[in-house]
């Protein structure tokens, strides 16, 4: 907090609020991606799917990491196919390219998309984040998640994209560093150290990571992993104004290039780690019963870091877990403010703002949109589901509707505005039946949004015929 508040000590205008100026280095903004997409919802939850599956410790494995496989090869045809149309004149969201190839009209929908889903999401990881704190200190759920809350906004309020992404580098190192401290406090905690842990792993197959088998229902199959991590990532990464918003905040395509796909390396060794300290918590509950049985794989490593850490290594971890919440809480309300304020608030206001005026603006956003996740994660207590199931359903949700409209701009050149807006709405139909209406699991939600988006505009600007291809030339 106490960086960003130094960040945001002289002037600033708009580019340098919202975009650091154009000026950040590719490591810095490396660490931001993988600081931004690992919430509260990967520290503590993933580490509760390789802990066990429906209360059976013996059935958690490592095949979550058929996801962040796909996660890299998303990473890449974003470099390949949609970054250059990021550098292409100077563009504040990404949501300017579908205004120059389609009109304001969709740029307006697009950014209403990310805005709606990316505070839902990130309302329930802050949810999650509150978890931990409600624990340690024996506050009330809805105090501390106003505590969490507000320290974030303070921060991303005064300091911007520069104090953002500076803070995500720094809670990086923190929350890397807790996971490494617990693992090795579980594994000296073990009667039998680091080899009851290896024979406890290959007695129950905790190790497995491939399942090649083709069950839809299954959010951890190596095609799920392979093809919905592949499409979701091409939608987080590709056309999320929170990601984009690192890439132009580059020194140029070259370095975001450089910093995206270093970032899916990144990535598939964080999850292998929390995973790993998933596998090593079944096998200290396996020797040492909890009094009662854990409601939800989100609690398990939360729990353990109050009661068993030692005192000083348990601040270090609890500050982990808060620094990978704010890490993605920061860049949230960053963009969430960019977005609004480019995409929606200056389409329809007939002044012209000064920077001063923009920069102002911008502020104030921030914190209208920190208060609405606050909001979301107060309310969320009510949900049923795993949090990080929530989650990541939501984003990809978004994920399948953006990634097909930007499909729809970047492959074709006949497909117009109107086209595109009803891909978006039959999109959003399609996914709307296949959450509620099936057993679909939720890495698919993004194959299926996107293809279906795509599908549904292409068809209709070839029965719209000319008209529609004459709307979009004009």
């Amino acid at each position: 907090m106490f960086l960003g508040l130094w960040i945001g000590r002289g002037k600033q205008n708009l580019s340098d609020y919202l975009l650091g100026g154009r000026d950040l280095p590719w490591w810095a903004l490396l660490g931001s991606i993988v600081a931004t997409e690992t919430s509260t919802a990967t520290f503590l939850s993933v580490p509760g799917i390789a802990f066990a599956v429906d209360g059976d410790i013996t059935q958690g494995d490592m095949q979550f990491l058929q996801l962040p496989l796909g996660y890299i090869v998303g990473r890449c045809l974003v470099t390949v196919f949609l970054l250059p149309q990021y550098f292409r004149g100077e563009l504040y969201t990404a949501y300017d390219v579908l205004e120059r190839r389609f009109g304001g009209l969709t740029k307006q929908t697009a950014s209403l998309v990310f805005l709606v889903t990316r505070n839902l999401g990130d309302g329930l990881r802050l949810f999650l984040t509150a978890i931990a704190l409600k624990a340690a200190l024996n506050l009330s759920m809805e105090v501390s998640i106003v505590v969490i809350g507000i320290a974030t906004i303070v921060y991303t309020y005064a300091g911007g994209m520069k104090s953002v992404v500076w803070n995500d580098c720094l809670q990086f190192v923190v929350y890397m560093l807790g996971g490494v401290i617990a693992l090795g406090v579980i594994v000296h905690l073990l009667p039998g150290g680091w080899s009851e842990l290896s024979l406890f792993a290959a007695e129950n197959e905790k190790f497995r990571l491939f399942d090649f088998s083709l069950n839809w229902t299954d959010s951890f199959t190596f095609w799920a992993g392979l093809v919905g991590g592949m499409f979701l990532t091409l939608g987080t990464h590709g056309t999320d104004q929170m990601m984009v918003q690192r890439y132009l905040s580059a020194r140029g395509q070259r370095d975001a290039g450089k910093a995206l796909v270093l970032s899916g390396v990144v990535v598939f060794g964080q999850m292998a780690l929390f995973l790993l300290v998933g596998v090593a918590l079944a096998c200290f509950y396996n020797a040492f019963p909890p009094e009662t049985a854990f409601e939800k794989g989100d609690h398990v490593f939360a729990t353990f870091i109050v009661d068993y850490m030692p005192k000083g290594v348990c601040g270090v971890t609890l500050a982990a877990v808060f620094a990978a919440a704010m890490s993605t809480l920061s860049s949230s309300l960053n963009s969430s403010a960019a977005s609004a304020l480019n995409d929606l608030y200056v389409p329809h206001t007939a002044r012209q703002l000064s920077p001063e005026q923009s920069v102002a603006i911008s502020r104030h956003l921030t914190i209208v949109f920190g208060l609405i996740q606050i909001g979301i994660a107060i309310g969320a207590q009510y949900l049923v589901e795993s949090v990080v199931s929530d989650a990541l359903a939501i984003a990809g949700f978004a994920a399948g509707l953006l990634l097909g409209v930007f499909a729809l701009g970047v492959v074709t050149r006949s497909v117009g505005q109107r086209a595109a807006l009803v891909g978006m709405l039959g999109g959003l139909m399609v996914l709307a039946g296949v959450k509620f209406g099936t057993s679909i699991a939720w890495p698919w939600y993004a194959v299926i949004g996107s293809l279906t988006t795509f599908g549904i505009g292409f068809v209709v600007s070839w029965v719209l015929g000319e008209d529609e291809r004459t709307e979009t030339t004009q």
